[in-house]
């Protein structure tokens, strides 16, 4: 069930669209102004905003433009009956989630309504997913609470946001790519990829098309196109494991890259 503002300047077209989202279950705020509507947006808190576009005083495009701005969660479905592929355009590109011409089909309206909980439904799990994720990489997340570990978290502090190349050292098994996971994730790349890869688990000529790519036909068995790991990893962070085990010649190709 969602929260629903419905505005219409046609008392008949209010009643309609009640109807129908009543019938779905939804709990509704019917508006024939849509200035009425947008004053009690902050008390409704709606999930979604059903409005007409072509209405007196304040339009539709009016009511799509306020909820982009002071209520960034909510998602606006636009309905007319002037209904053109330039206002149809102009709606997507200002944000509106549907539009819907006049007249429409009972199962239409529903469908479109429907799509936008899903979507909004997806797009909060992928924001709780996120915040769990970077939960999980928090650096008071890795074990250790030692004087010197305290120096590693100052400094992994420090060095989360700068985009810079960062040496992890340590035995095997202290958690180099736990920090390398924390960098990322309390970083401002954390939206962008994390690759990581480990350098001494492949030889020098497959190593090298794994982090730079290859064209099609560059060597024998290259069918197609290949993006490298670094394309990969483009605005977020690659982690190369044992890098000290790379050839030298390939050290050499990096250090450009770097």
């Amino acid at each position: 069930m969602a929260k629903i503002i419905i505005i219409d300047d046609e008392p008949a077209m209010v009643e309609v669209i009640v109807t129908l989202c009543r019938e779905k279950g939804h709990q509704v705020f019917p508006f024939s102004s849509a200035a009425k509507a947008v004053e009690q947006m902050d008390t409704i808190e709606p999930q979604i905003v059903i409005t007409d576009v072509k209405m007196e005083s304040m339009s539709g495009f009016d009511v799509l433009r306020h909820v982009k701005e002071h209520h960034k969660q909510t998602l606006v479905i636009l309905i007319t009956a002037y209904a053109s592929v330039d206002t149809a355009i102009e709606a997507m590109k200002m944000g509106a989630h549907g539009y819907v011409p006049k007249p429409f089909k009972i199962d239409e309206l529903q469908m479109t309504v429907q799509r936008a909980i899903e979507f909004q439904s997806a797009r909060q799990e992928n924001t709780y997913l996120r915040k769990e994720l970077k939960n999980k990489y928090k650096f008071e997340n890795i074990i250790g609470s030692s004087r010197k570990m305290q120096l590693v978290y100052n400094l992994i502090n420090k060095v989360a946001d700068t985009d810079s190349t960062v040496l992890i050292q340590g035995e095997s098994g202290t958690g180099k790519e736990l920090v390398a996971r924390g960098l990322h994730f309390n970083s401002n790349r954390q939206h962008h990829p994390f690759v990581a890869i480990n350098c001494s688990a492949l030889p020098e000529n497959l190593l090298e098309s794994e982090l730079f790519g290859h064209k099609k036909g560059a060597f024998t068995g290259a069918v197609a196109d290949k993006r490298g790991l670094f394309e990969e990893a483009n605005l977020g962070t690659i982690f190369l494991d044992e890098v000290n085990s790379m050839a030298t010649s390939l050290q050499t190709k990096l250090l450009r890259v770097l």
